[in-house]
């Protein structure tokens, strides 16, 4: 066990001391919690009952919104019931699960959405191969090594906290337990770890942006010998995807990529990729994909139907 001393838990100072609104932000959030679940499960069981969805594109975009649902579930829960809880504490071994999920999950959705602008590469860079490239076997493998990777990627960040010793104050100044808020507790000196700490994260962040980013420098620039109405139609996905992107890495460079101050800021920040894109990815594609929303129809129909038997 962490070397913690006489710390057993941690104490949220969560997202406002205001209590009439932590009671607004409850309801708030609950919905909010609810629509990402649902939203993201529609997509998944749309994905999975419609041939009309079978190329690869949609695989990660399923894989995509699974793991969108685990990653709010390790946050939002715990946060959505420390609104309306007199003590807000999460005990050490609570917190450490919370930091390893948050970051697992986060590091899968950050190689998968890298692995969406390569699928976009090769479909429109490359249509006449993209079948043998992007076969079922490469689907799954690069699927794989996004949960590989978000599992390496998390398990250092954990191994950097770990072995820090707690022995007080015990107050985050947050509402879910994060590399940054907790480095500020430790009983020793982190510069070190906290340069490896932003190293890590923020390293893979920048990595993984700038790597999208060029894929659609080159995607872009091969549309110019296309013709209109193809172009029209590779935007239309594209520009989901994109939107999407900054969405989630905009938030996470900024927070990853610094000193290991924090910021006031910081807690509204974070809500953005740990609510909000969650909540508007599933509405993101599904609204700029014809696709989609036909599937969404069918699945729909279909439910209507069974349930009229």
């Amino acid at each position: 066990m962490a070397d913690i001393h006489n710390v057993t838990e941690f104490i949220f100072l969560g997202l406002t001391a205001n209590q009439d609104l932590q009671r607004v932000c409850f309801v708030i959030f609950l919905l909010l919690y609810t629509a990402i679940v649902l939203g993201n499960l529609l997509m998944v069981v749309t994905v999975a009952a419609s041939r009309s969805l079978g190329s690869p594109m949609y695989f990660f975009l399923s894989s995509l919104s699974f793991v969108e649902i685990c990653y709010s579930s390790t946050i939002v829960p715990k946060l959505i019931t420390d609104l309306i809880a007199e003590k807000k504490s999460i005990s050490v071994w609570g917190c450490m699960t919370q930091l390893f999920f948050m970051h697992f999950f986060g590091g899968i959705e950050m190689f998968l959405l890298t692995m969406m602008a390569y699928d976009r590469y090769v479909a429109i860079c490359k249509p006449l191969h993209y079948t043998s490239i992007m076969n079922r076997q490469v689907c799954a493998v690069l699927v794989g090594t996004a949960w590989m990777g978000g599992f390496v990627h998390s398990l250092a960040q954990v191994l950097l906290i770990f072995r820090l010793p707690f022995c007080g104050p015990k107050v985050i100044d947050h509402y879910f337990c994060d590399v940054l808020p907790v480095l500020k507790l430790a009983c020793s000196d982190t510069f070190l770890i906290g340069l490896l700490i932003v190293a890590n994260g923020g390293t893979l962040s920048v990595i993984s942006f700038v790597v999208l980013l060029a894929s659609y420098v080159v995607i872009l620039y091969h549309l110019r010998t296309q013709s209109s109405e193809g172009r029209r139609k590779a935007l239309s996905t594209c520009g989901s995807h994109v939107a999407v992107v900054v969405l989630f890495f905009a938030p996470c460079v900024f927070i990853y990529l610094r000193p290991t101050a924090t910021l006031p800021i910081d807690k509204m920040v974070t809500v953005f990729y740990t609510v909000v894109t969650p909540l508007l990815n599933p509405i993101i594609y599904s609204l700029r994909n014809a696709e989609v929303k036909k599937a969404v129809k069918s699945l729909w129909i279909r439910a209507i139907k069974v349930d009229q038997k």
